[in-house]
This record gives structure tokens, C-alpha cells and sequence, in this order.
């Protein structure tokens, strides 16, 4: 699946090394990954071999890749360049997890109305795109955290507001807990969240669809809020699990 497209800001093969850490940074490419050959590579971007061996030796310097000889390139981890970190996940403690959520509702919740009011109709399909891709996902019984942090992640960048975007790139998937909500709430319960945030997504894009920020605004807290409800609800039955 193509994330993005090379935005070919300064040359061909800085654009294409932009494209691949930002794979590395938001997925599916994760450390220890291997990275498509350099013959995929030319073919998905129609440049030659010379200029792709020039954006992954970029991407080498950074110290995003190894290569292997005669083997291939391999992820070592994200660009030492974003320093934002925050660490913390679905699984660790509900303080640290309330406060991502927190986080993000400052965040998102302004980014979403921004979204409303300058999205681009090329924005709008990327974001109706993601909304899509969780669906497809869920009927698939498939975990949906990616489509989902995609979805975020989208609405971020119809804003117009790089900063956004960037944050939410440096937090990557693992802030979206829905892994968590169905396994620890259980077939009934996860069902119960999974349209619950399924219908809440869905209030978020029509508000940025008809341009209408303070709805937009309100979609999006309402969906964070509620999020860092369900998160609180699942602590109980998490720690009895655990003993």
C-alpha cells in the first residue's frame, strides 16, 4: 500500500528518502523491517537505480538504515531528527495513557476544526480514504489501530498545519488502544466500542466535509473524551486479568 508519494522538495532522491522515513516513522515500516529493493523502489517512483541508491544513502547517513551486503536495507529505527518522544502506549499505565489521550485532545481537537475550514477536496478523499480503510479492517476482523491512527493522521493534515502532523507522527500508532478495547472488553463490549468510535469518525468527517469547524471541533473532543473513557474502563478488567 502507497502511504505517499515522493513531494520532491529539493531533488528526486531527497524526496524519495522523505517518503521512505516517513514510512519508518508513522508505518508499516518498523525497526528491523527490510526495505523493498531497490528495483520496487525504481518502479513505484520511476526514477533510475543511481537515484535511489543516493535517498538510501541519505536515509544510511541518518542512521534510519543498515545496509546489508547482498542482502538489502534494513530499518534501524526512526530519523534521530524528530526528538519529540513520548513514551507510551496502549499497554502501559492508565496515567500515562490518560495523558496521551490528553495530549491529543488539545491537539487534534483544533486541528480538526482548522481541517474544516481549509481542507482541500484532495484532502477530503484522503481522509474519506482512511474512514474507508477502517471499515474494510474491521470487516476483515483485521486489528484496526493503523487505519485508524491513519485516519488522525489525515484529518491533521487537511489542516493545513505541518506542525500537527508532525506531532502526530512522532506519537505514530501505538496511541490508538483499539487492540486493547476488544480484548479486554470482551466480544459484547468491544463490539459496543468498535461502532461507537466507528459512528464518532464518521461525525468527524462529515463536519470537516460540510466545512463546519465547531462541529468539527466538538466531533473530535467528543470522540477523544469518550476514548479516554473507554481506556479508563478497561483498567478493572485489565488488572484481573493480570493476576
Amino acid at each position: 500500500m502507497k502511504l505517499l508519494n515522493p513531494t520532491r522538495p529539493r531533488s528526486l532522491s531527497a524526496g524519495i528518502a522523505d517518503a521512505l522515513n516517513q514510512r519508518i516513522r508513522v508505518g508499516p515500516l518498523r525497526a528491523g523491517d527490510q526495505l523493498p529493493t531497490e528495483a520496487a523502489i525504481m518502479r513505484e517512483f520511476g526514477v533510475s537505480r543511481t537515484v535511489v541508491r543516493e535517498a538510501l544513502s541519505k536515509l544510511q547517513a541518518a542512521g534510519v538504515v543498515r545496509a546489508q551486503r547482498g542482502v538489502g536495507s534494513f530499518v534501524t529505527g526512526a530519523s534521530r531528527a524528530r526528538a519529540f518522544r513520548v513514551d507510551s502506549g496502549p499497554d502501559d499505565s492508565l496515567p500515562q495513557a490518560v495523558a496521551l489521550i490528553e495530549l491529543r485532545i488539545g491537539l487534534e481537537t483544533e486541528a480538526a476544526a482548522l481541517a474544516a475550514q481549509r481542507r482541500s477536496a484532495n484532502g477530503l478523499a484522503s481522509l474519506k480514504r482512511a474512514l474507508d480503510a477502517i471499515d474494510t479492517a474491521k470487516a476483515q476482523h483485521a486489528d484496526t489501530a493503523f487505519a485508524d491512527f491513519q485516519f488522525h493522521l489525515e484529518v491533521a493534515r487537511a489542516s493545513q498545519s505541518p506542525h500537527f502532523a508532525a506531532v502526530l507522527e512522532a506519537l505514530g500508532p501505538r496511541c490508538v488502544p483499539t487492540a486493547l478495547l476488544v480484548a479486554v472488553g470482551g466480544a459484547t463490549q468491544g463490539a459496543l466500542w468498535t461502532k461507537q468510535v466507528a459512528d464518532e469518525h464518521r461525525d468527524i468527517f462529515e463536519a470537516i466535509s460540510r466545512q463546519d469547524a465547531d462541529a468539527a471541533r466538538a466531533a473530535m473532543r467528543l470522540h477523544l473524551t469518550n476514548g479516554r473513557e473507554r481506556r479508563r474502563a478497561c483498567e478493572l478488567p485489565r488488572r484481573a486479568a493480570e493476576r
